[in-house]
């Protein structure tokens, strides 16, 4: 029967069946993300995950940095973070090891977690008297992967520009960037870039912005297509090619405390959230080779 759900799904399955196949090289040097969007509600933790599981189960080891008070991120992946444990907040505002704080995520031995507290609400406040207040992540993470090396890192940050994210962002190599399909896309985007230009110039020269993951897309609107044609224009070589379609098994994940590679490994969003983590593995091996 030819109709459009017989067609969708068959298109699931040939996508499912690529991705069997698959073989990502994993050999260069670490990869340092931050996920960084200052407009809420795109997608930045949610995406921030996936990738993270996606590429985990593609065989690289991966770190998640949780910068974000709420804790969102920890909570997806599994791991505890109540106020009487060590987090990422002993790290950047005591003297704790990054090692002392990583917990593993239930979901893969390559699946690595520093946990976020409510602590960390503070630490904004807490940080502006430390030494080298800016460069704190850098120097911890720096510290962690000469003894523990990782393939990739993910850091999410809080949708503010505080010292949190300042961290992030001197700490990382490449910046990626999640955009809902929607109205007032682009809005905020300047700001974001203007804020990576300010930090390659004064606090972190090797940051790039490599990635931009287009979110809760949804195909049959006709603004989701202009949005992403848009986006497309400006940064033709930053896309992915994957979106990542709006889907209810990716928000249904999180209050079970898995991602949706996880929760539901066959669903439409947990297939793009591979093919994402594809397309971003490849990109730096096709990079190494150009370099």
């Amino acid at each position: 029967m030819d109709t459009p759900l017989a067609r969708e799904l068959a298109d699931l399955t040939a996508r499912r069946k690529a991705l069997e196949g698959v073989h990502v090289d994993f050999s260069g040097p670490t990869r340092v993300f931050t996920i960084s969007n200052q407009k809420g509600g795109v997608g930045k933790t949610t995406t921030a995950v996936n990738v993270a599981s996606a590429l985990a189960e593609l065989g690289a080891k991966v770190l998640v940095i949780d910068l974000d008070p709420q804790g969102n991120a920890s909570t997806a992946l599994g791991v505890p973070h109540t106020a009487d444990l060590q987090s990422i907040y002993d790290v950047l505002v005591g003297d704790a090891q990054l090692a002392d704080v990583i917990q593993q995520s239930p979901e893969s031995p390559n699946l690595l977690c520093a946990p976020s507290t409510i602590h960390l609400a503070g630490a904004e406040i807490e940080l502006v008297s430390q030494v080298a207040r800016e460069h704190r992540l850098r120097t911890a993470l720096n510290d962690y992967l000469a003894h523990h090396p990782q393939d990739v890192v993910i850091i999410d940050c809080p949708p503010s520009l505080g010292l949190l994210t300042i961290n992030a962002f001197t700490a990382a190599t490449e910046v990626m960037i999640p955009i809902q399909c929607e109205y007032y896309a682009l809005e905020g985007l300047s700001q974001l870039l203007g804020n990576i230009r300010m930090i390659q110039k004064h606090l972190n020269p090797t940051l790039r912005m490599s990635t931009i993951l287009l979110t809760m897309f949804d195909g049959r609107t006709r603004l989701a297509q202009q949005v992403a044609e848009e986006v497309r224009g400006h940064f033709p070589d930053e896309v992915l090619t994957t979106v990542i379609p709006r889907s209810v098994r990716v928000s249904e994940a999180p209050s079970f405390g898995q991602t949706v590679i996880a929760y539901d490994a066959h669903s439409v969003g947990a297939v793009a959230y591979r093919e994402a983590a594809v397309e971003i593995a490849r990109r730096a091996s096709e990079n190494e080779k150009g370099h």
